[in-house]
């Protein structure tokens, strides 16, 4: 067996060994031309906590593009901005007053333009969020909405109701928040009577629209219109499944989640009447793609919905090109729920010519490195504190990184969150007192909520705030071990979680792994992943805790973690053969 570092690439050869038998499962098509979110791997910047350039402890757009080389080095192809727009940060941004302009405190549409001008020289594309579900409550529609009486447009914007009960004192139904507490606000009249009251299935800062309104749809065409006229390639779009309710608002006596897995959607998600809303908007976007050229925007719904085949329905040709693949992100560390999902993922996706899309950490979940450590690994629950089961921050890297390896093998195209790349893990210690993320307050401390995802990446081992910022100020504190995992640290070893990810991404760019199928690969345990990509490499990734013998005489591209000179792979390892 020929053997190379996990930090190498070795020559690739046409022969390869492998003496198992084997079953093809659908593939996409590859893409030419300018089809790139079919195989590209997109990198999601949460720009609070990315790089701060003026020393106020928020990351901003200036240290973003400060730090784009770095990104291009790492190996990605496309960048996903979070929210930058003005807002007042109740719900870490997506909770928006202006889609067209930047808050102060991330910068200026000038600070935009150069960032989206200087990841096109690097050859990044550009995707931005985009929230359409729901504004902020300082919105200047929902202020007119306030100050207009019941009946009247500017409230037929949001979804006001009558409340039930006595004198309206009920809510309209018993719809519960996703933060927690009631899915209803009643607001004062100007008489300075209780009046009407409004949906918002997140926090009471962030009401819903309402996109049964022509005026709410036509809004939304001009803001697509005004971000792609300034060279976004393309738009991430929030809570994608929820925009349109069920007639009517009726009760749900379930807990209202961003997804049940439910065979029947809930009334407040994946309604049908979604799909005409994504129509339209590609045919916003196709207006700025040339003429005979294959696509060169995009669109990426965030929309938690199972089964595969109704998530699937987002990505019909005439809709999205992409959506998030949560049910791969929720999966368990067992080799028998991955191939399922992987199985009816690429299989749901072909039927409508679409590629799928891997995700394994997002800004909304503990980071995989610690959810793959816990005692029930890839459990999810909603942040971690002091007092809850710790991860185990050796096995949790271990495995993530194992997760991660196999991920970049399969067909589609792959997201990665900022600070995966150096091996992060969720920070389960913060006080109470500097948590920002709204289910903490509004769960009265229940859940510790989303902040242990966010906390500003560290760039220097040796510098204040590990160099997040000129200050050394950081809007969330960082863990002091972070010192190991800073960038300058790691990319000074070898064996780091960075050069690990660098050459792995390079590996996939040059194999062109994201385009083609997969072939799953008989004759190993049941606790193995075994598949070969179509462009002849053999993955095998152990989730057991027994080593696997490795094929004779294979050589190894790389390997998530050292192997041993016995000949197998070891437990929570993954490598890339031929």
């Amino acid at each position: 067996m020929v053997v190379c570092s996990f930090i190498e690439s070795c020559c690739l050869t046409d022969t390869g060994c492998l003496p198992y038998g084997y079953r093809m499962v659908a593939t996409h098509p590859s893409a030419s031309g300018s089809d790139w979110w079919r195989g590209d791997v997109i990198y999601q910047v949460y720009p609070r906590s990315f790089m701060d350039s003026d020393g106020d402890g928020v990351g901003d757009l200036p240290g973003i593009t400060a730090r784009l080389s770095y990104l291009a080095e790492l190996g990605v192809d496309a960048i996903w901005l979070s929210p930058f727009y003005v807002s007042p940060q109740n719900d870490g941004g997506y909770d928006v007053v202006d889609y067209r302009a930047i808050d102060p405190l991330f910068g200026t549409l000038h600070d935009a333009d150069e960032l989206i001008s200087t990841a096109h020289d690097l050859g990044l594309r550009v995707i931005v969020d985009l929230v359409p579900n729901h504004t902020s409550a300082e919105h200047p529609w929902f202020k007119a909405a306030l100050a207009a009486p019941p009946g009247s447009p500017e409230r037929n914007r949001y979804l006001f109701r009558e409340g039930r009960g006595k004198h309206g004192a009920e809510p309209p139904n018993n719809w519960k928040s996703i933060f927690g507490s009631t899915a209803w606000t009643r607001v004062v009249e100007a008489d300075g009577q209780p009046g009407q009251w409004y949906l918002h299935l997140f926090d009471r800062t962030q009401p819903d629209l309402n996109w049964d309104n022509p005026e709410v749809r036509d809004e939304f065409d001009s803001v697509l219109r005004f971000w792609l006229q300034r060279g976004v390639d393309g738009f991430r779009v929030d809570v994608a499944h929820g925009l349109v309710k069920a007639p009517g608002l009726p009760d749900h006596d379930e807990k209202i989640v961003m997804a049940d897995g439910s065979p029947k959607p809930a009334p407040m998600f994946d309604q049908d009447g979604v799909h005409e809303i994504y129509r339209r908007w590609r045919k916003v976007l196709d207006e700025f793609d040339p003429p005979g050229l294959h696509q060169t925007k995009a669109l990426v719904a965030e929309a938690w919905v199972w089964p595969p085949s109704r998530l699937a329905k987002y990505l019909r040709p005439d809709e999205m090109q992409q959506a998030f693949n949560f049910e791969f992100l929720t999966s368990k560390w067992n080799a028998a729920n991955y191939r399922k999902v992987i199985d009816s993922s690429l299989t749901a996706n072909e039927a409508v010519g679409a590629p799928t899309t891997w995700v394994l950490s997002n800004h909304d979940v503990v980071r995989h490195a610690s959810r793959f450590g816990l005692k029930d690994p890839g459990s999810r629950p909603n942040g971690i504190y002091a007092t809850d089961e710790q991860p185990d921050e050796v096995l949790g890297l271990r495995r993530a990184r194992a997760g991660t390896l196999f991920m970049l093998a399969l067909p589609g195209s792959a997201y990665l969150y900022q600070g995966e790349e150096l091996g992060l893990p969720e920070h389960t210690s913060l006080p109470d007192e500097v948590r920002q993320a709204p289910e903490f307050f509004r769960t009265h401390g229940e859940e510790a909520g989303r902040d242990g995802c966010r906390v500003p990446l560290p760039w220097a081992a040796d510098s204040p705030g590990f160099g997040f910022s000129p200050t050394g100020k950081t809007w969330l504190p960082q863990p002091t071990d972070w010192r190991n995992y800073a960038v300058d640290a790691e990319a000074a070893d070898p064996a780091s979680t960075l050069n690990f990810y660098r050459s792995a991404l390079a590996l996939r760019r040059k194999l062109n792994l994201g385009f083609g199928g997969l072939t799953w690969v008989d004759g190993y345990p049941d606790a193995t992943l075994a598949f070969r990509n179509t462009k002849g490499v053999l993955v095998l990734a152990n989730l057991g805790k027994k080593p696997i013998p490795l094929p004779p005489d294979a050589k190894v591209l790389i390997n998530s973690d050292p192997l041993p000179n016995s000949g197998k792979l070891p437990a929570d390892t993954t490598v890339w053969l031929q």
